[in-house]
């Protein structure tokens, strides 16, 4: 079972997120919250293993609450829930270690599917925020510094982190390239170590800026 918290000032949207993903049987939504400020208390007490977090909200926003929790050392993953308009939030998300980014006006399928990625330990790129992320900086500087960074893997390396990109979980890899999920693993984590990267979001995002994925 997956146990879910979510953390957003709008009663609606909590009621909405609720009812979405309690849709799905191995989704459980064991807490909300109005603000970030319990997040910490809540997702240990709780025992949450995602954590679905607006980013902007009164007292102590979803960034408050995403770094709180870094620095707590907590378990759980957190998935944030974005609108247009917020790019510099997202940005400051990514760098605090956050493993997936929606819209608020998400599907409910791809609701569950970024609850269920990211409890697997995978990323999940919204393709709206994807494109919203890739706009922030130009792109012939992107692409360069991207390129020159991707130099440093191993042609296997690059090979894992193309289905990353492709938003393919662990499990998935393996079976495309005919490897154990434990052996893909230990290559994810070589890639982060490389890269500079302190999840699979951003390994995606420098993929996409090389020009390794659409």
């Amino acid at each position: 079972m997956i146990r879910v918290l979510i953390v957003d000032d709008e009663p609606l949207i909590r009621a909405g997120i609720r009812t979405v993903l309690e849709s799905a049987e191995e989704i459980e939504v064991v807490a909300e919250a109005e603000t970030g400020t319990a997040v910490v208390e809540q997702a240990r007490s709780w025992r949450a293993d995602v954590a679905v977090i607006d980013i902007k909200m009164p007292g102590l926003d979803g960034l408050g609450a995403l770094e709180s929790l870094r620095r707590s050392g907590a378990a759980t993953k957190v998935l944030m829930l974005t609108s247009y308009g917020s790019e510099p939030h997202v940005m400051r998300a990514l760098e605090n270690g956050a493993c997936g980014f929606l819209l608020k006006n998400c599907t409910p399928d791809e609701l569950i599917r970024a609850v269920r990625a990211a409890h697997e330990g995978d990323a999940y790129l919204s393709p709206a925020v994807t494109r919203m992320l890739l706009g922030l900086v130009n792109p012939t500087n992107r692409r360069a510094d991207a390129a020159d960074r991707l130099a440093a893997l191993s042609d296997r390396e690059s090979d894992v982190l193309r289905l990353i990109a492709q938003g393919m979980s662990n499990a998935d890899i393996g079976r495309s390239l005919f490897m154990s999920e434990t052996t893909i693993k230990t290559y994810v984590s070589r890639i982060l170590a490389k890269l500079g990267c302190s999840n699979r979001v951003q390994v995606a995002l420098l993929a996409r800026d090389a020009g390794l994925t659409p």
